[in-house]
């Protein structure tokens, strides 16, 4: 890779958080997000797409898993800090797990609201 990849100043991270970012944060060394899931099985669906989207793009986070939630830390651990590779990354998992066909018109139903089949807690 022959780009240069910037570190961003504290003041960065917190702009572009607040304008694209809903429900990510920064506590000074990552941007985090956590994801609440309904059971184990939809914490573990949850784990196995990150993982895909993070092999896919080689940019890989720490992640805090427990039975009903997800915690994503993104931090360039080359760069020891906050750089574009982190909210592209961040980006790209926001889209894929908060995907609802639903919302989109498609004939795809989305996941039921059931609490048997439910996968990840969304805000309304």
């Amino acid at each position: 890779m022959t780009n240069v990849i910037e570190v961003f100043n504290e003041e960065q991270i917190n702009e572009m958080l607040n304008k694209d970012f809903k429900d990510w944060t920064f506590d000074g060394k990552w941007i985090r997000k956590t994801y609440k899931t309904h059971s184990w099985k939809g914490t573990l669906m949850l784990v196995n797409a990150i993982g895909h989207l993070s092999e896919i793009a080689w940019h890989h986070p720490d992640l805090v898993v427990s039975y009903a939630f997800v915690e994503v830390k993104l931090m360039n651990h080359a760069k020891k800090g906050i750089t574009q590779l982190d909210f592209d990354l961040a980006k790209k998992i926001d889209e894929f797990i908060l995907w609802n066909p639903k919302e989109e018109g498609l004939s795809l139903e989305g996941t039921p609201d059931d609490q048997r089949f439910a996968y990840v807690k969304t805000k309304k």
